[in-house]
């Protein structure tokens, strides 16, 4: 399943910070030889101050006790400008850290600057070295310094450039400490959509409502032209994201026409099954495409998280993936035939006839199909429905108001920046 990984795709648009859960899953998962992961590893730190963690996999690599002169000598220099940029902070960090005295802050930057100026004597030479300070401590793999840094260098910072430059800074920090819940404000922020992207997805998969909310970001128009020009790979997540997720079910079939034209560009087995159940209705490849879906989520580094009850290992995005999958087969199915031998619909759900007759009644209970089962011949039987001239027409305007306010929204922005010239 090593030719399904995502993983050398997507570091290009990560930083090297946050390859290294990637490579720590792909050693648990065993897809490449120890080696080649800890070998990736070293070529990662190369250009990161996390000097000991390199020493440390030098060791396990070579199996040797020593390390090259090199990695001495670079240790000593990291030391060396940590404490050089420590001394250069401190009056700041002093500051930020008094209780008393960080409350004499305002929402006014300019009010800051004069006020610490004018009381502490510090200016922009400080604040410069309250980023530069934090920045090191990052690629010293201190995140948690770092974002505290970070958050109170933005409050003080001036430049829309560097401000934004923390602002990634600290998203990434706050990613690799697996705090999931401070990413909202960030996230909404930041411009560069590709980046975005890559960088959501670890909190998107650890976040309870992020099923939902990587449709609500990725499923927007400028989001998803972005995926399909750069970055289709992603495609795979936006997938599986929708198979699991029963509330974005009138967004769906755009989706599958999003599907249908990327086919060309990019295909993996969870993509392919879409396509097999709604473009193709090719249910005996929708089957055979399910097994590998399988294999591919619990082989993802964002898909395949694993939960430990007692003895007992599952992974819970797969199972709620199958079961999904068999409704998708069952639902199209149906659709497109009057009696359906239960037998041959067992075996394309991948069930025995027991446990699919089961399925299928608690399905027909909750569903809207209008459907019975005949047990004297063992089918199912489909009861013939026809389009409702009122849902059609909801159907087809239920989308018209949030374009509306797309539109209105873009001849606004027109507005502003020609007013601006």
């Amino acid at each position: 399943m090593a030719k399904y990984d995502l993983t050398a795709t997507m570091a290009p648009n990560m930083d090297r910070h946050l390859v290294f859960p990637l490579l720590e899953f792909l050693q648990e998962r065993e897809l490449y030889s120890e080696e080649e992961l800890l070998q990736a590893k070293i070529e990662l730190l190369n250009d990161t101050n996390m000097v000991d963690y390199a020493m440390d996999i030098h060791k396990s690599l070579y199996h040797t006790e020593d390390v090259p002169q090199e990695m001495v000598e670079r240790r000593a220099e990291v030391l060396a400008r940590l404490k050089a940029l420590d001394e250069s902070a401190l009056p700041l960090v002093t500051f930020l850290q008094n209780p008393n005295a960080f409350q004499e802050l305002r929402a006014d930057k300019m009010y800051n600057l004069q006020m610490l100026s004018d009381r502490y004597q510090i200016g922009p030479d400080q604040i410069e070295a309250l980023y530069q300070f934090a920045k090191f401590q990052f690629e010293c793999g201190n995140y948690s310094g770092a974002a505290d840094f970070l958050y109170q260098y933005r409050a003080l910072c001036t430049n829309s450039e560097r401000s934004l430059s923390a602002l990634w800074g600290k998203l990434a920090a706050e990613i690799l400490m697996q705090n999931w819940d401070n990413f909202s404000s960030p996230l909404n922020l930041v411009q560069s959509r590709v980046w975005l992207m890559h960088w959501s997805l670890f909190i998107f998969f650890n976040h309870d409502n992020g099923r939902t909310l990587i449709i609500d970001l990725f499923n927007q128009d400028k989001f998803l032209n972005a995926i399909q020009t750069s970055a289709p790979h992603l495609l795979r997540y936006l997938a599986t994201a929708f198979v699991v997720n029963k509330r974005r079910r009138p967004q769906f079939k755009e989706f599958i026409k999003v599907i249908q034209q990327a086919q060309h560009s990019y295909k993996d087995p969870i993509t392919e099954f879409l396509a097999c159940v709604y473009v193709n209705y090719d249910f005996d490849g929708a089957q055979s495409k399910m097994k590998e879906c399988e294999e591919v989520i619990i082989n993802d580094p964002f898909l395949g998280k694993r939960v430990e009850d007692g003895n007992y290992v599952t992974v819970p995005l797969r199972d709620e993936f199958l079961e999904n999958a068999r409704l998708f087969i069952f639902e199209t199915y149906c659709r497109i035939h009057q009696r359906i031998d239960m037998g041959v619909l067992a075996e394309k759900l991948n069930l025995n006839y027991e446990e699919a007759e089961r399925w299928i009644v608690n399905l027909i209970r909750t569903s809207k199909l209008d459907a019975k089962i005949d047990s004297n011949t063992g089918t199912v039987i489909m009861e013939p429905s026809f389009p409702n001239v009122y849902e059609q027409l909801i159907d087809h305007t239920k989308a018209l108001s949030g374009r509306t306010y797309k539109l209105a929204s873009q001849l606004m922005e027109s507005a502003q920046e020609q007013a601006a010239r």
